[in-house]
């Protein structure tokens, strides 16, 4: 598996995520996919941000690292332009039905704790900013 960046939103106590369903199941992931060879983590985590929400944005900082079947950052980025749900990745504009569903949403803090979350280790990192 290569590595992979992805990017932490919050705006109004709501956090970006992807809903996945595939298989049956639903989960959220936070935006984000792999790193392009001469990319850096960061170009990387604000082309997905772009390709997957629709959204420009600055990143922050790294906010975890996490090491399973490839490195996979995780960043703090804030929102500088764009209209959330206007992604064009690949995932959203082709039939990959094998794949699942893909769809940009905006999930309240609140709920996250009840929700199936991937992965859920970076859960304590959101909930201190």
């Amino acid at each position: 598996m290569r590595d992979s960046a992805r990017v932490i939103l919050i705006k109004n106590s709501e956090v970006a995520f992807i809903e996945r369903v595939k298989n049956g199941d639903t989960y959220f992931v936070f935006p984000g996919g792999g790193i392009k060879k001469g990319e850096t983590p960061k170009e990387a985590a604000k082309r997905e941000a772009l390709e997957e929400t629709g959204l420009e944005v600055e990143i922050l900082e790294c906010l975890k690292k996490v090491e399973w079947n490839g490195t996979h950052y995780f960043f703090r980025a804030t929102i500088t332009g764009g209209n959330f749900g206007s992604g064009l990745g690949a995932e959203f504009v082709e039939e990959k039905r094998a794949r699942g569903t893909y769809r940009p949403v905006w999930l309240n803090i609140n709920i996250l704790d009840s929700l199936d979350i991937r992965p859920r280790s970076i859960m304590g990192n959101i909930k201190n900013l």
